[in-house]
């Protein structure tokens, strides 16, 4: 199965939830939308912003994939072996 973010082929995909879940659990809202991506990924976004700034600026596939420092990420990503655990900084 393809990771949403960089497409790459891994067998386990992490499931992002496009609106963390600490901002709709603080308002007793239900979780918003997921997209479906490999750990690489979701580490990446984790590392890279923090939790309002996602909520705020990239609550979107769109607006994550269109970021440029995941930019930059997912096309080294692409590049590596999907079996092997990628390091993330």
């Amino acid at each position: 199965m393809p990771c949403q973010l960089c497409d790459r082929d891994i067998e386990r995909l992490t499931v992002h939830h496009l609106t963390p879940r600490q901002h709709t659990k603080r308002k007793n809202q239900k979780p918003s939308p997921t997209i479906d991506i490999c750990s690489a990924c979701h580490r990446q976004i984790h590392k890279s912003f923090d939790n309002a700034y996602l909520a705020k600026e990239l609550n979107t596939l769109e607006k994550l994939k269109a970021h440029p420092k995941l930019q930059k990420f997912i096309l080294w990503v692409r590049k590596q072996d999907p079996n092997k655990r990628i390091r993330v900084s």
